[in-house]
């Protein structure tokens, strides 16, 4: 592969590392040769680097394969899975699914990815639906001051949520912003 097979969301190898490609750009200077520039996200760390290749320098692409799995459950900082096609069971460490952790109950439905049999990462879903395991009471009828207070959900994670919210209640949260919805109908 080369850099006139780059495209946003492709998969390479390198330094040892495996990299998405985030965006780049094709630059033919009136000068000298033609290059690419590339934001690379490391799908291992999450961090981002920008990348200047020469037209035409090759790498090595990484295949990666993605896998719906389903969360069973965490113990001693361990998540267990299970291919939701095959039934096998894997654990990896919770630090894998990095702060999305917090997102996950039992069975849960999840994207993992791998390379060569190894977890890269953990996707969960855009959206979960989580019961509201703490907060303080809700004050009736108070909708109009848009005032908000934090709720902590089932699984640990934090949200702030309208006052009018309390401890029971079943609410729809974006995973990607940290943000409440909307209160969802039993």
């Amino acid at each position: 592969m080369d850099t006139s097979d780059f495209r946003n969301g492709l998969s390479l190898i390198y330094e040892g590392n495996i990299f998405t490609i985030v965006e780049f750009q094709h630059v033919k200077p009136g000068k000298g040769g033609a290059f690419v520039r590339s934001k690379l996200k490391n799908l291992k760390t999450g961090a981002t680097i920008d990348k200047t290749w020469r037209a035409g320098e090759r790498m090595d692409q990484a295949v990666l394969d993605r896998r719906p799995m389903q969360y069973l459950y965490a113990l001693d900082d361990e998540a267990y899975l299970m291919d939701t096609e095959s039934f096998d069971q894997i654990t990896i460490p919770v630090e894998k699914i990095g702060t999305q952790a917090k997102y996950l109950k039992e069975n849960t439905e999840i994207q993992v990815v791998l390379h060569k049999d190894e977890v890269i990462g953990v996707t969960v879903p855009d959206f979960m639906e989580l019961i509201v395991s703490a907060t303080d009471p809700g004050l009736k009828g108070d909708t109009a001051t848009g005032g908000t207070k934090p709720a902590t959900l089932e699984g640990g994670a934090t949200v702030m949520v309208p006052l009018f919210i309390n401890v029971g209640e079943k609410l729809k949260i974006d995973t990607r912003t940290d943000t409440y919805l909307e209160r969802v109908k039993s």
